[in-house]
């Protein structure tokens, strides 16, 4: 090890593999590393989760991760905002003392940014740049910000998770909705690039299903039981939205810009309703949590029904129909509907996801 205590200024607005490159060259010359992140309320990414996404790509044990909040004004010629600024990097490493973590004094600042060594002598450090000319990896805060698709290569998978496009395909049953979800999905890994990698999410309540009428005819040794057999609970509906919300972040970390989720939350309180006939508060919850930009809701208008031995019926499929509509308006949730034939559904949606993307990141500036 060269130094004693390195220290890693930045603001992390989101972190890439520059910022990973930076931290990980601290921690490979350092005993101890304090990486600062700084943000301003005018930012729009919270800084607890900057945090957590720094902690999860540096789980280095000699790595300390320490969030601060700083609005003073940012200018590298003023004397006045440096002391602001400094002191307020300061005070995050006394927070740290105070909660036990005792380092040595920063004798090394690593930064691949014009202001670092002003920013070291102020520490009474040596400087190291690391990367300054952005050879090794060419991104920037500021070009993830304008263009997260063009820098996508460079993020780490829970910026990733947090910046990908999220599309619902709902709808009641026997209108298509799989098929349209591995439709799309297709259609935007055909792209190539960066869109390759274009995922989608299968329903996980047809899964819950399964595997709930395969465990009670087990335990009843009966194999004739079958769907309406089973007798429901509310928090099973609650598994089921947490589950598939979660493989929608596993499947959002590991892909495109864009991920298409077959169903949602929304669709499992309507199925609480359908056979417990009750509201579902706590499933209401997660819908409220997930994070989803665009609901194409698949209509039955004009759709032969097909019973594949685990459907309703055609009148519950009526039915369901125009609940899922009147939630989609209820919720104010932005949606297309589409019919028709499934040449007539893929375009209209395509449609629809391209004035997403095209749309961009609504990100803040920095101060």
């Amino acid at each position: 090890m060269t130094f004693a205590h390195g220290l890693v200024i930045g603001k992390f607005y989101p972190p890439h593999a520059g910022h990973r490159h930076l931290v990980d060259t601290a921690a490979a010359r350092c005993a101890r590393v304090t990486v600062v992140v700084a943000a301003s309320t005018a930012e729009s990414v919270p800084l607890a989760l900057r945090a957590a996404w720094l902690r999860e790509t540096h789980p280095q044990p000699h790595v300390e991760i320490v969030p601060v909040m700083d609005d003073a004004e940012v200018d590298y010629g003023s004397d006045a905002a440096w002391a602001t600024h400094v002191n307020a990097f300061r005070a995050a490493l006394r927070l740290m003392e105070g909660l036990g973590v005792i380092w040595p004094p920063v004798d090394a600042v690593f930064s691949s940014e014009d202001y670092g060594p002003e920013l070291a002598r102020r520490f009474g450090a040596a400087h190291v740049p690391v990367d300054p000319d952005r050879a090794r990896f060419p991104v920037s805060g500021t070009a993830v910000r304008a263009d997260p698709v063009a820098t996508w290569e460079h993020l780490a998978p829970p910026v990733r998770a947090y910046l990908a496009r999220r599309v619902v395909v709902t709808g009641a049953e026997s209108t298509g909705t799989t098929t349209l979800t591995r439709a799309l999905a297709a259609h935007y890994a055909a792209r190539g690039g960066v869109w390759a990698a274009t995922r989608w999410v299968p329903e996980y309540g047809r899964t819950y299903c399964t595997e709930k009428l395969a465990a009670v005819r087990r335990a009843a040794g009966d194999p004739g039981l079958w769907l309406d057999d089973l007798a429901w609970e509310s928090a099973e509906f609650t598994t089921i939205a947490e589950r598939h919300l979660a493989l929608e972040d596993a499947a959002a970390r590991a892909g495109s810009p864009v991920l298409f989720c077959d169903t949602d939350a929304l669709a499992t309180t309507l199925w609480h309703e359908r056979y417990l006939n009750a509201p579902a508060p706590d499933v209401e919850r997660v819908h409220e949590r997930a994070p989803h930009h665009l609901w194409i809701h698949t209509s039955a208008d004009g759709v032969p029904f097909e019973q594949d031995g685990w459907r309703d019926g055609e009148s519950v499929r009526s039915w369901m129909d125009v609940r899922f509509r009147t939630e989609l308006a209820r919720h104010r949730l932005p949606h297309v509907t589409v019919r028709g034939a499934h040449e007539e559904r893929l375009e209209k949606a395509v449609v629809a996801v391209d004035a997403l993307l095209a749309a961009g990141w609504e990100i803040s500036p920095p101060l």
